[in-house]
């Protein structure tokens, strides 16, 4: 069997006396989509971000591939290989998409100083243009990125954190604000992804309809712990979900 990409063992982190999250474990395997949800205040966001190196949590291991990241900077884990999106858009409004995406790998692109005398793009210009055409915004390629509708903008967002090939993406919302019309065509989209390259998702979504559609695993959080953790067949027959979450 193979070993998982990512494992949290026993995460803890309070603030005060409030236990945002008690305890949490997890393991996220090559390939997988792995879903996480939770009414709020369950510490979903927490977990998140002490995974991601934002918050340094009071106790517990994350590690990477076998390796402890615990602790580690964003910067770091995402040169380790982690790439993540946030609840709000982090585009760049007055550049092209496509300069947004050559952007958000450049600094995986040689040193600075060979960056200094590669080409205008790093060479990272064939990467860019096979995710603007996967993410069927090759129409919208040369075009300020903050001019896009917000749906438009919300698919540079995500594409960007794949133009370094991650071997883990954590997706924050990634429906977030999206017209519903656009929902299936985002899970379409990391379908695809997935598919293609092989890395594990971890995806935090409100929309049930969408994780239940792409993940293959789903945590549910309540009140900072995991209260189950199945496919999504599972999550939907387990009585204890449907009376603290899904049947609200």
């Amino acid at each position: 069997m193979s070993a998982p990409v990512l494992e949290v063992r026993d995460l803890r982190k309070a603030y005060g006396a409030i236990q945002a999250v008690g305890g949490v474990s997890f393991q996220v395997m090559p390939g997988e989509i792995f879903g996480v949800i939770g009414p709020n205040g369950s510490g979903k966001t927490t977990m998140f971000n002490s995974v991601l190196g934002q918050i340094e949590p009071d106790a517990g291991e994350i590690r990477l591939n076998g390796a402890d990241i615990t602790g580690l900077s964003p910067l770091e884990l995402n040169r380790r290989g982690v790439g993540r999106t946030f609840q709000t858009l982090q585009v760049f409004g007055k550049m092209s998409v496509r300069d947004n995406l050559i952007v958000a790998a450049q600094e995986h692109k040689g040193s600075m100083f060979s960056r200094m005398f590669a080409p205008g793009d790093s060479g990272l210009g064939p990467k860019a243009d096979e995710l603007i055409d996967l993410f069927r915004i090759r129409h919208v390629a040369d075009k300020p990125a903050g001019s896009l509708s917000y749906g438009q903008q919300k698919l540079v967002d995500i594409a960007m954190a794949f133009m370094s090939e991650p071997a883990l993406v954590l997706l924050d919302e990634p429906c977030a604000g999206v017209n519903p019309s656009l929902v299936g065509g985002i899970s379409t989209l990391l379908k695809e992804l997935n598919a293609r390259r092989g890395g594990s998702f971890v995806v935090i979504e409100h929309n049930m309809d969408f994780v239940m559609d792409l993940c293959h695993r789903i945590m549910v959080m309540v009140e900072g712990t995991v209260m189950a953790i199945g496919t999504p067949a599972e999550i939907r027959a387990n009585k204890a979900v449907l009376d603290a979450y899904l049947g609200n």
